[in-house]
């Protein structure tokens, strides 16, 4: 591997491809849970499309493993380096090349993160409305994922956002897709393709990303409620009767009070009403216009009240804040208290409480506990499973995502499937899609150098490192 790493090196010049000891532990691992760190034999920071295909040249005519890997922030194992693997970082590659305001676009290298972007739009009175929960995700790592969130449920997710792409192939070719335009009929959407493929079908070296006006006002209702299917009828209704809400998310009682205690969060919601509270409803408005926000905020309260809600709180607009940005860390806080995995299956939104119920029996049934949380507006379920017992904890996860899968379901909404969901995915999962998707693969990638053991396992009679 020595004179590769000097092929590699003499890509990027000096200072911008790190090999053996010199690599940091942390590119050895993302924010996954229960997956090992992997050290990875060299790591290329390129900053120009350029740099990558001449990097994919030579990795692909030496049968070199390629990880394409963001920020880091993943929760699926896809940013993880296999062995004997060129790790390529889009850290530097981190310009924000344009922002058309006649178009409402914006134009974006792979490293460009969530921050970065948003301070940018923020003086054009626009806005990116993708926001997964973590602030210094790259744009690259969320088009891998094809990332979500809790604005999904009012703008989409990530490829609903993205109009364009260019992408360097195994071999170094570059190709384009879309552009500043929201719809075609050419041939195959490759965009779209791209979008969610982790970095299995080609490496993304610029975006073109839709842009949306930034509303100037926004209120946060919260609002308890005795059971979580009084919460799944509401949901309904509050899509139905048009107030079209940024935000509408659901938490158990459990999570509430952990996410809030992690960062002192007092929401002043009586003791009466925590005691006899199972699940909080989250819902988040947004308008240009006051008086309209005004309007529509106390029609949404009435509508609560009516709909079973304990009590509505109108939160102030620091504790707005701050209770959404504890939801953000959900994850967090549910890793620091040793969470042994985290599902992010995603179903029907009617389904969501008979599938709730199903959840519930599946942790008692393997002593399990299982916190929960989610997009209810969207159907997206965040699981988090303790379960120190590795055979206990693998068979609740495998029931798990198979009631999703029976509720008409997908074993993942937003974090994709990488190597952690690898196993479900490929055991659960339609055989005859999964042979679709692997000749796509082999279409884009022949030799399988790309992300290799991510979504699949690399065939076994391929020439070369295995990864």
């Amino acid at each position: 591997m020595r004179g590769l790493v000097d092929l590699f090196s003499a890509v990027l010049g000096e200072g911008r491809l790190l090999a053996g000891s010199d690599i940091p532990d942390d590119l050895s691992h993302d924010e996954t849970l229960g997956v090992a760190p992997v050290r990875p034999e060299a790591v290329a920071f390129p900053t120009r499309t350029s740099e990558v295909s001449e990097l994919l040249d030579i990795a692909d005519r030496h049968r070199v493993p390629v990880v394409a890997r963001g920020s880091g922030t993943g929760l699926s194992g896809a940013a993880i380096a296999a062995p004997g693997s060129l790790l390529v970082c889009f850290a530097q590659m981190n310009r924000i090349l344009e922002v058309d305001t006649e178009n409402h676009v914006a134009v974006v290298q792979p490293g460009v993160t969530l921050e970065q972007l948003d301070r940018r739009l923020e003086s054009a009175g626009l806005v990116y409305p993708v926001f997964p929960g973590e602030a210094s995700a790259s744009i690259g790592g969320n088009i891998a994922t094809n990332a979500g969130g809790m604005r999904a449920v009012k703008y989409g997710v990530t490829r609903n956002q993205v109009l364009g792409l260019e992408v360097v192939l195994p071999g170094g070719e570059v190709i384009r897709t879309g552009g500043k335009f929201v719809k075609s009929s050419a041939g195959y959407d490759l965009t779209q393709l791209i979008v969610g493929s982790e970095g299995t079908l080609g490496l993304v070296t610029e975006a073109t990303l839709r842009l949306h006006p930034r509303p100037r006002h926004a209120a946060t209702l919260l609002a308890p409620f005795q059971t979580l299917q009084s919460i799944t009828t509401t949901v309904p209704r509050i899509l139905t009767d048009g107030f079209g809400p940024r935000v509408l998310e659901y938490l158990d009682a459990t999570t509430l009070a952990a996410i809030s205690s992690s960062v002192g969060l007092e929401l002043g919601i009586p003791e009466d009403i925590r005691s006899r509270a199972s699940a909080y409803l989250i819902v988040v408005l947004e308008s240009s216009q006051e008086r309209r926000l005004d309007e529509d905020t106390g029609e949404l309260a009435s509508l609560l009240d009516r709909l079973g809600a304990m009590e509505v709180y109108v939160l102030p607009s620091t504790s707005a804040a701050e209770l959404i940005a504890a939801r953000e860390r959900a994850f967090f806080v549910a890793k620091a208290a040793g969470a042994n995995d985290l599902i992010d299956v995603v179903i029907p939104r009617a389904s969501m409480h008979a599938y709730l119920r199903e959840v519930e029996e599946v942790a008692k049934r393997f002593g399990s506990y299982i916190g929960a949380c989610g997009h209810v507006g969207d159907g997206n379920v965040h699981l988090t499973v303790f379960q120190p017992d590795l055979e206990r904890c693998e068979e609740t996860v495998r029931t798990i995502l198979r009631l999703g899968l029976a509720h008409g379901g997908a074993i993942s909404g937003e974090h994709g499937i990488g190597t952690a969901k690898k196993p479900w995915f490929l055991e659960l999962e339609d055989p005859v899609k999964i042979a679709l998707q692997r000749r796509i693969k082999a279409a884009f990638d022949p030799h399988w150098i790309l992300g290799p053991g991510r979504i699949f396992d690399r065939p076994a009679d391929l020439d070369g490192p295995t990864g």
